[in-house]
């Protein structure tokens, strides 16, 4: 159990957190959200020890251990592979070294012997028998080979370090696990893999991520940063996110009766509890829910900007056709012979490993790109609007405000016309006036949307809209897509960004395309 009693943080004049009191118990998993810059990863500093609160303490058990997902992947490059994971157990580690140099000794001497004794004792009360198997299970389930074990971590990809990092938190059966944005640079089977180990986990398990279909999968428990404080509600993300549209329903509506509104809450925990999707969270999480009021549930005070794009014109029967597209980059092969044909109400996710692909070919279908041959026909009736990975060109050294930035792209003209589309994405006021230039990577998302929704496109085409976007905007683009009434091609790493936007999967391989007419949890499950 951690146990969080009176904490205040300020910087300055800026006050994070103020007398925060919580506890967090073992079993459960707990997901921390908020607005960016809400304090979220600080709070996870505070628990850990990495910073000092103002006032208050944080106290766990002197007996259990907390692992913490470290974030400098450079740390450990000169250690080996499997060193660096059996480190996430400093004191066994420490153990095995201690050992190792009294047996290299030359003069091995008595005291030597009892001193080695002694930390064989250790040695095996903490598993150290079973820890390079541990670890090298922990490196397979995220999916680094056996052949990679005995390398050094400078010797990996980048992907790769950080898969190591997390196996090394994950390693030795600590009492808590700290991790900060722990599916960053994760590939599906990896995400999948880590859900069931923390499915599994019997410790206590305190999550930041803007990974929406994760946090459903493993939290049990939402801690709410908002307005300084920080709050507990029982349920993953969707629970907490549609019973605070609920109580804010319901706080518009005064006039509906309690007898009205607590049918409405029993109904929607009803749901809730029957669509919980793993046995033990759902176990868990039913036996909370059931004893949920209806003083329980608040509305939140986060802000979601508003997307929505509307149609121009509708499409006629030819959308798109591309034959034989390819494309070398640096003397690699990064399309190779491509065809596929576009339908009305197709809305199609690009997934798979093979990033550069995906970009390569919108750039190409967008007129960004030439391709080395093949061909594309877009149909009569269509126009796209295209929102790229890289947005720099639109930004970088652009000396306008951002009612004259997005001037640049609207047939009218007008402020009051401009701000309303800027206001949708919380640009209101003063903020309408910032420097395009200066603008954070989710500030220029949301402005590289609001450009989208000015066009009128009936074909939109998005390359990782999701980077950089906070939870609440993530939220707000998925359900302004899912409401589109054309065609979308996209790219995603978000699972439930695609699941519940894709009626199509194309992935890219290098023997051709897999392309089906299917769900994403379909599709990964037919993979299988």
């Amino acid at each position: 159990m951690i146990t969080v009693t009176n904490v205040s943080l300020r910087y300055g004049e800026r006050k994070l957190f103020e007398d925060v009191n919580i506890k967090f118990t073992p079993g459960n998993c707990y997901g921390v959200i908020g607005a960016n810059g809400a304090g979220k990863s600080t709070f996870l500093k505070i628990l850990s020890g990495e910073i000092d609160p103002n006032t208050g303490e944080v106290s766990i058990p002197s007996d259990i251990r907390m692992s913490v997902l470290k974030q400098d992947h450079y740390q450990y490059d000169n250690y080996p592979v499997l060193d660096t994971v059996i480190m996430g157990n400093a004191r066994l580690y420490e153990i095995m070294k201690e050992k190792d140099a009294i047996y290299a000794k030359p003069d091995f001497t008595d005291e030597d012997g009892i001193k080695a004794s002694e930390l064989e004792c250790e040695f095996a009360e903490l598993d150290g028998w079973e820890a390079e198997p541990e670890a090298s299970s922990l490196l397979q389930g995220l999916g680094i080979g056996t052949e990679l074990h005995y390398k050094t971590v400078s010797e990996l990809t980048g992907a790769e370090k950080v898969k190591v990092l997390l196996a090394q938190a994950l390693f030795g059966k600590p009492g808590v696990l700290i991790l900060d944005e722990p599916t960053n640079h994760l590939d599906i089977n990896s995400i999948n893999w880590l859900e069931e180990f923390l499915i599994n986990f019997e410790g206590t398990v305190i999550v930041v991520s803007h990974d929406r279909h994760f946090l459903n999968q493993v939290c049990t428990h939402i801690a709410d940063v908002d307005f300084g404080k920080i709050k507990l509600y029982v349920g993953n993300y969707d629970f907490w996110y549609e019973s605070s549209q609920l109580a804010l329903q319901m706080m518009r509506d005064q006039n509906k009766k309690k007898e009205e509104k607590i049918k409405e809450l029993q109904e929607f925990i009803a749901r809730f509890s029957a669509n919980a999707s793993k046995s033990k969270q759902a176990t868990s999480r039913k036996k909370l829910l059931d004893k949920i009021t209806l003083d329980d549930i608040q509305p939140s005070s986060r802000k979601y900007p508003y997307v929505g794009f509307t149609i121009g014109r509708e499409v006629g029967n030819d959308i798109l056709m591309v034959e034989n597209l390819s494309k070398t980059i640096d003397g690699e092969k990064i399309l190779n012979n491509i065809s596929f044909t576009v339908g009305k109400d197709d809305k199609i996710a690009f997934v798979g490993e093979n990033e550069l692909a995906n970009t390569t070919l919108f750039k190409i279908l967008t007129g960004e790109m030439e391709p080395d041959s093949g061909s594309f026909k877009w149909g009569v009736t269509i126009t796209t609007s295209y929102f790229p990975k890289d947005n720099s060109e639109f930004f970088n050294n652009v000396d306008l405000n951002l009612v004259d930035w997005l001037r640049q792209f609207s047939e009218e003209k007008s402020e009051s016309y401009l701000r309303g589309f800027l206001g949708r994405m919380l640009f209101s006021g003063e903020e309408a006036l910032k420097q395009a230039k200066v603008l954070s990577g989710g500030e220029k998302v949301r402005c590289m949307l609001s450009k989208m929704m000015l066009s009128n496109g009936n074909v939109l085409i998005l390359d990782q809209p999701t980077n950089h976007l906070d939870l609440e905007s993530i939220t707000a683009l998925n359900n302004g897509l899912k409401d589109y009434k054309s065609n979308i091609l996209f790219a995603s790493h978000d699972h439930q960004f695609i699941q519940t936007i894709a009626n199509r999967i194309i992935e890219i391989t290098p023997e051709g395309l897999i392309d089906k007419q299917t769900t994403y949890d379909e599709y990964l499950e037919s993979k299988k």
